[in-house]
């Protein structure tokens, strides 16, 4: 082969790369230097380099809408940005460690032709801790959560919606994963509505069915403020519906205490007085006001929090609009 189809064939190899074709590429190149052609050797060594370095084996690009190229319709959590610290009432916390006990002794549960349960759905107030049963069932299970972008996966092309969630899905089911439908009423609005059209039909189905056909090796958890508008069908393909109530006062004073727990706190802090004053609150914003607490103490150069600081964290609190954290 001559030297100009040489140059051209390794420029085409740092374009297109390939473990195969690199390797032939190292094959021709010993030949050349054998042959003595140092020069075009190292010419071709330098083509070479451009290549960009292969994927390693195993890692797949997440899937992407049809119709937005490079846009995924999927976004992994590392995990080291999960959160895992929940503070519930001793049932619902008994169902979240239900569900992880069965994941981890699934291998046993199958022995028995019994299969654990890997459909989960939780709904309830914004704020309540959805999201972070979410963050931690993955944690707890070892799983990547992998959440999914409503507004990349919804398209307004006739049945692209349909199509996106199989592609989704069937991503889902290659490796283990959690798949996170955050605000699943995004696409499973009742059928029944008024406003209903064959496309939405189209979609609610296309979920009912595949959250029926679903057996991968990992889990489907979907999360929703507003059950009265979903297709009641919707319910019955969960293995586990779990609501996740607002905090009650033993509760809200647990999670003061948990989210302070990096930093020194006075001993007369009267935990369960500044409970009952957020009576009725999210958990996301008992643990705002915790937070900010900390900070003021923080910038006004103490170690320890004081009453006062926490004071100051619920006049703000109660400053701003509610805020809809799921």
């Amino acid at each position: 082969m001559n030297a100009t189809l040489l140059r051209r064939m390794f420029t085409a190899v740092s374009r297109h790369p390939s473990e195969d074709a690199r390797k032939v590429c190292a094959s021709i190149l010993e030949d050349e230097r054998k042959k003595g052609h140092q020069k075009l050797a190292t010419e071709l060594e330098k083509i070479l380099e451009k290549t960009a370095p292969a994927k390693p084996a195993g890692l797949q690009p997440l899937p992407a809408a049809q119709a937005r190229g490079a846009h995924p319709m999927v976004l992994d959590t590392p995990r080291e940005r999960l959160r895992h610290h929940m503070v519930l009432p001793s049932l619902v916390e008994r169902r979240f460690a239900r569900i992880e006990k069965e994941f981890a002794a699934s291998n046993r549960l199958k022995l028995h032709g019994l299969r654990p349960k890997n459909r989960i759905l939780l709904y309830g107030p914004p704020g309540c801790g959805k999201t972070l049963g979410a963050e931690r069932l993955a944690w707890n299970t070892g799983l990547t959560l992998r959440r999914v972008r409503f507004e990349t996966l919804i398209s307004s092309y006739y049945g692209e919606t349909a199509a996106n969630l199989h592609t989704v899905f069937a991503d889902a089911a290659k490796s283990p994963c959690a798949l996170f439908l955050d605000e699943c009423d995004t696409i499973a609005t009742s059928r029944g509505a008024r406003n209903d059209v064959g496309e939405v039909s189209r979609v609610v189905n296309t979920l009912l069915q595949l959250l029926e056909e679903y057996h991968g090796p990992g889990l489907v958890i979907a999360a929703t403020n507003l059950t009265t508008q979903l297709d009641r069908a919707l319910f019955r393909r969960f293995d586990e519906v779990i609501e996740v109530p607002l905090p009650e006062v033993k509760e809200i004073a647990r999670l003061l205490e948990m989210t302070l727990s990096a930093i020194e706190t006075d001993r007369n802090i009267p935990w369960f007085d500044l409970a009952h004053a957020l009576d009725g609150h999210s958990c996301s914003e008992v643990v705002r006001v915790a937070e900010n607490a900390a900070k003021h103490c923080i910038l006004e150069g103490r170690k320890r929090v004081q009453r006062d600081d926490l004071d100051a964290a619920m006049t703000e609190l109660n400053r701003v609009p509610l805020e809809d954290h799921a």
